[in-house]
């Protein structure tokens, strides 16, 4: 769905869930600008049993000039009651019919989400549940229709709040979608800084330090386990950041229970758990996740979370989820290990077409850059001999042109990722830190062809680890039960995890006459 599909509507309502927060808000007012300039007849509107009265919203309501306003239904009882909404309604931040968004009949629906589907969906429907922010779907919306949001500074504002509240301050960002919707935002840094300062109130306070009382620990995996009452995602965030700062703490876990189901904030500090993985182990088919290695947060959807267990209360399915996430893992070091190789399978690399551009196609010798892709970014500085290639799962990495050269053939053929890569929902960009200039690589990159044989010996792990490459190492590669751990067979150190919906699209088996090195 495109807000093109909408525009043959009028008059138009665009309703947020009821209490109302800073996305919702700012996402409902991107909508509202929108048709409003294509001169619609169009209003903004919320429902529910409270009106809004938290401060910070309040300050956004009025320093951005947000035209939301409270719309009473004259009975919760009966869905019929009211009259239908002449033209459309459009649900935005919540879907039509769900438990957190007041009921209101209409002679045509569109929903503009970005949580789990809750609710068969519409003719007009597109929810994102990977983004962030619902505000970053409605930026998104809005640039597909290249809508003018430069001389608007209290929507831009607006829209960035929206995802700095929904990702607790964006420690817990992780799609790169919201990330370029924060660094293109023109926004005005002195509300931003009036918002953030009256984001809790004292019942808040009180509720951050009632919370803390209670606390699940244990201490064989050094793991904390807060529930709070009910309260605005961020006091989870906050709750999460003092709690890791206890000495015997290495991780921890901060969650409430919502109308929809189960937001939480996971902190880490402890090179063996990065926080976003975490997130997304703790949610995993119920929901989604993500955000940092040290600072990252998730939702799991209510309706999913009770068909799994429909017995498990809340705190003892965070204990059980962190308990497995820790017993059932190994920790490994990829130069201690002595794999057998007398038992491994011997695979050739599939000759591959992949993506590459030559770094100073793009910008001068010196520039600094930063390239975006779902893995996270990626720094380098532009010099003579930077490559930047695009591998077949859309994965970025650097490489030098003396290794580029020895190692692939280039071809004339340009490089579309829709076609070479396996994953193309996001199209990654680099992008200048000196002028802020940004460029797609698609637009810039050609095909190129891997030469020669590379072979691998390999098996099914079996059991989940994480592999250091070394002992100094501040990352690991993860492996699921059924991926598979590969070595290198003109490099026996060099050891490291295929996914295994890859790996045979990657490697084909082979077999050898003899075996390339001996077992040490």
């Amino acid at each position: 769905m495109r807000l093109k599909d909408l525009e043959q509507y009028n008059p138009i309502t665009i309703q947020s869930h009821d209490n109302p927060d800073a996305d919702s808000m700012a996402a409902g007012f991107g909508l509202y600008c929108y048709f409003k300039d294509l001169g619609k007849e169009v209003r903004f509107v919320y429902s529910g049993k409270n009106k809004i009265k938290k401060t910070n919203l309040l300050l956004i309501k009025e320093k951005l000039n947000i035209p939301i306003r409270y719309l009473k239904k004259n009975s919760q009882k009966d869905k019929t009651v009211d009259q239908k909404m002449p033209g459309l309604l459009i649900t935005v931040d919540c879907q039509h019919g769900a438990g957190n968004v007041t009921y209101f009949d209409a002679e045509q629906v569109a929903v503009i989400d970005h949580h789990q589907l809750e609710i068969a969906e519409h003719q007009f429907s597109i929810i994102r549940p990977e983004l962030g922010s619902c505000s970053t779907l409605v930026w998104y919306l809005l640039n597909q229709e290249a809508y003018q949001m430069e001389d608007n500074s209290s929507l831009q504002t607006a829209l960035y709040y929206g995802l700095f509240t929904d990702t607790n301050q964006f420690s817990e960002i992780y799609n790169p979608m919201d990330m370029d919707m924060r660094d293109s935002l023109k926004v005005n840094k002195s509300l931003i800084h009036l918002f953030k300062n009256s984001n809790i109130s004292r019942k808040e306070l009180e509720t951050a330090g009632v919370a803390l009382i209670r606390n699940i620990y244990n201490d064989d995996h050094k793991y904390a386990i807060i529930k709070s009452e009910p309260c605005d995602p961020n006091i989870l965030g906050i709750i999460s950041d003092f709690l890791l700062q206890v000495d015997c703490i290495n991780t921890c876990v901060v969650y409430t229970e919502t109308l929809n189901g189960l937001k939480f904030s996971v902190r880490s500090c402890v090179r063996e758990v990065r926080a976003n993985e975490l997130a997304k182990y703790l949610c995993e088919n119920m929901g989604n996740g993500g955000g940092h290695q040290e600072k990252a947060g998730g939702f799991i959807n209510k309706k999913t979370y009770e068909q799994s267990y429909p017995t498990l209360h809340s705190e003892a399915y965070f204990s059980k989820k962190l308990n497995d996430y820790f017993d059932e893992t190994d920790i490994v070091i990829g130069t201690q290990m002595h794999l057998p190789l007398q038992h491994m399978k011997t695979y050739r690399k599939k000759t591959l077409p992949m993506g590459y551009v030559k770094a100073t196609d793009l910008y001068p010798v010196g520039t600094p850059v930063t390239i975006r892709t779902c893995e996270g970014d990626l720094e380098m500085t532009v010099s003579e001999n930077s490559y930047i290639m695009i591998g077949i799962t859309g994965e970025i990495y650097h490489n030098s042109s003396e290794n580029f050269l020895l190692h692939y053939e280039t071809l004339l053929e340009s490089y579309d990722i829709g076609i070479h890569s396996r994953h193309s929902e996001y199209i990654p960009t680099i992008r200048s830190r000196s002028d802020g200039t940004i460029c797609h690589l698609e637009h810039y990159a050609k095909v190129c062809i891997p030469t020669g044989d590379h072979f691998i010996y390999a098996k099914m792990i079996g059991r989940r680890i994480k592999l250091f490459q070394d002992q100094e190492s501040e990352s690991y590669m993860l492996g699921e039960e059924e991926d598979y751990i590969a070595v290198k067979s003109d490099d026996p150190k060099d050891i490291f995890v295929v996914n295994h919906g890859l790996f045979h699209e990657l490697y084909d088996e082979f077999s050898l006459e003899e075996n390339f090195f001996e077992e040490e």
